[in-house]
């Protein structure tokens, strides 16, 4: 018998998780020893234990709630925004300014087979990958400020692949491809809600997803990268998702002001709906904080003061960090969050099943997690028409006709500004 086997299926039975080894006899040698491979790596303590703490969510109590000062973009004075922007614009110029983009899904629920990034807009003349719009944006910051910007793409082992060979296949956008830096995620075992026990994608492969944006900085870590940043002189470093065609990849004010205030900074958006689910920014126990939609009470989310709004900005992704404080954040542990999903699983007899219900939890870190660990954070409030248009579902307000409505209108006024 293969000692590896025997040694993995002691290891399942310490964690009540042998239903793994279910169809073992079954399976070529080949997958034998993928699944063998795959089982070795995972931490089962782990998992058993984010399934016990967090099978119910519970509510902190006693927990100071603050509001966070933050800028509005619109309402700076003319004199002080030409500051900003001159100061902005000389740092941009000495090349310590990296990009981060987080592009580790796949483009499923708009009906496309491969990485989200691929995904393709008709922005009239052409047609335009998400990766491209992109890699456009960045070429222009380079020839604004004469520089050549490092591109970091995190990846997930599900799309790592196909996403190298798109951009070999597009020549890398004639983009310098030693400035582009591609890296995979983590993932975690999806488990069972019920029972807590780890599903089976196939009968020789677990079921197992990227554990969340959080991850960015235990992975920059792991891959060497944020050595690689500070020998290469990188300061600061914007971070933000694949979908949102309106980002501003190198805005002077943003960078101008966060520097000048604190180590990371966030651009937000008003929250228009008092009652939506989303999470706000806000002041926890005297730290930067996002506080889940079921903690806003009405006293908090019609608190103003002069009319002025104090717990409605909302996160959109798009986030400043020093070197210092990725490197900082690298060397931490964020805490892990529940989420509920539908995720097909092989059953007892050697079926696979399709949920019509959610069935299964992952575990995801999150970057908000980190702000906790500074004392401030700089939040600058952006025209959503302006700056937001992400595109995550076929139809809706983010949906690939209205982002590309938005980016056409912004394309234009450009053209003529």
């Amino acid at each position: 018998m293969n000692p590896l086997y025997e040694q993995i299926k002691e290891r399942l039975k310490k964690y009540h998780q042998e239903q793994l080894l279910n169809f073992y006899d079954y399976l070529n040698d080949s997958d034998k020893q993928k699944l063998l491979f795959q089982l070795l790596n995972i931490n089962f303590q782990k998992i058993n234990n984010l399934y016990s703490s967090l099978k119910t969510i519970s509510i902190p109590s006693g927990e100071t709630i603050e509001p966070l000062e933050y800028f509005v973009k619109s309402d700076i004075p003319v004199k002080r925004r030409r500051e900003l922007e001159n100061q902005g614009t000389e740092m941009l110029k000495k090349s310590q300014y990296a990009v981060l983009t987080m592009a580790g899904g796949q483009g499923t629920r708009l009906g496309h087979k491969g990485p989200k990034g691929t995904f393709e807009l008709n922005l009239f003349p052409k047609k335009a990958s998400l990766f491209e719009i992109l890699a456009d944006k960045i070429k222009q910051a380079n020839k604004r400020y004469g520089i050549q910007i490092p591109w970091y793409i995190m990846t997930s082992e599900t799309n790592n692949d196909d996403t190298i060979k798109f951009f070999e296949d597009k020549n890398y956008f004639n983009y310098d491809k030693n400035k582009i830096f591609f890296f995979i995620q983590d993932k975690l075992p999806i488990v069972s809600a019920d029972t807590g026990k780890i599903l089976l994608s196939e009968p020789y492969q677990v079921h197992e997803a990227s554990n969340g944006n959080g991850n960015l900085f235990k992975s920059l870590k792991k891959n060497n990268l944020i050595t690689q940043m500070k020998q290469s002189g990188v300061k600061w470093i914007f971070v933000s998702g694949i979908d949102n065609i309106l980002v501003k990849i190198a805005d002077p004010i943003f960078l101008a002001l966060t520097s000048s205030n604190s180590e990371i900074g966030a651009k937000t958006i008003f929250k228009k709906d008092p009652y939506s689910q989303d999470w706000v920014f806000c002041r926890k126990n005297g730290k930067p904080a996002m506080l889940g939609y079921e903690r806003i009470t009405d006293e908090i989310t019609n608190a103003n003061i002069d009319g002025k709004y104090l717990y409605r900005d909302v996160n959109i992704l798009c986030h400043l960090f020093s070197i210092d404080a990725i490197e900082k954040i690298s060397n931490l542990d964020l805490p892990y969050h529940r989420a509920t999903k539908k995720n097909t699983y092989i059953n007892d007899e050697g079926m696979k099943i399709v949920p019509e219900a959610p069935n299964s939890y992952k575990f995801e870190t999150f970057i908000f997690d980190s702000f906790k660990f500074f004392d401030n954070i700089t939040l600058l409030r952006v025209d959503e028409e302006k700056e937001f248009a992400p595109i995550k579902d076929p139809v809706g307000i983010y949906s690939p006709d209205t982002a590309t409505k938005l980016y056409l209108k912004e394309e234009f006024k450009s053209i003529f500004s």
